[in-house]
């Protein structure tokens, strides 16, 4: 199953947001988790070093010799259950990006891709084929008048609560017209695990429950 993240505007938390989301699918799937990462973000946020083999993008440009189940040959173990498919050293090639997505809706573990502001049009693809595509963003009006615009339908909102805001949960709802799935917090001690490297193993339990309807 392909879950994918993103977001219109930058600052939203979809990398940690979906590193979350992955990390609690690891250990509630029975064959684990795969965390996609199209952003190159994702090593620092899982408190790994930055994998030094090949990733997304280079198997997108390696052309159709490469079969579509090779691109689990390229991932890297992070915890029990959960692995990393680190974004490469290439730019991104969106030729290939429709077998991509394909090989990971058939993935029998779940998949969550991080596809940032879909700055790349494989980011696009993945996000427009994926069984669930979660639009990460807090009740901004900027955020929120961008994602209207954007090229990809969400079917589902990730909603980021910020304390004092005029906008709330309904009314990203009405404007979108999908449902919020998940409703995070912004919580300081997800800032202190991502800044100390500890999220994989200190992820706090009430954001693993606010997650629970976004998969």
């Amino acid at each position: 199953m392909l879950i994918a993240c993103w977001s219109s505007k930058g600052g939203s938390g979809t990398t940690v947001v979906a590193a979350a989301l992955a990390i609690a699918l690891s250990g509630s799937s029975a064959g684990g988790a795969v965390f996609a990462d199209f952003c190159g973000d994702g090593p620092a946020v899982l408190g790994v070093p930055e994998p030094e083999g090949p990733g997304l993008s280079d198997w997108l440009a390696a052309g159709d010799d490469v079969p579509p189940d090779g691109i689990t040959r390229l991932e890297v173990d992070v915890i029990r259950g959960l692995t990393l498919l680190a974004r490469g050293s290439l730019p991104f090639d969106a030729g290939r990006a429709a077998a991509l997505a394909a090989a990971f809706a058939a993935d029998t573990r779940p998949v969550v891709a991080d596809c940032g502001t879909l700055v790349d049009e494989a980011a696009q693809v993945v996000a427009a084929n994926a069984a669930r595509s979660l639009l990460v963003v807090r009740p901004c009006f900027l955020a929120l008048r961008r994602a209207l615009l954007a090229r990809v339908r969400p079917s589902g909102v990730v909603l980021v609560h910020e304390a004092g805001r005029a906008l709330g949960g309904r009314d990203v709802e009405e404007l979108l017209g999908v449902p919020v799935r998940a409703r995070v917090e912004c919580l300081p001690e997800v800032a202190r695990m991502v800044d100390a490297g500890l999220l994989t193993s200190r992820l706090p339990r009430r954001m693993v429950r606010a997650l629970r309807g976004a998969a």
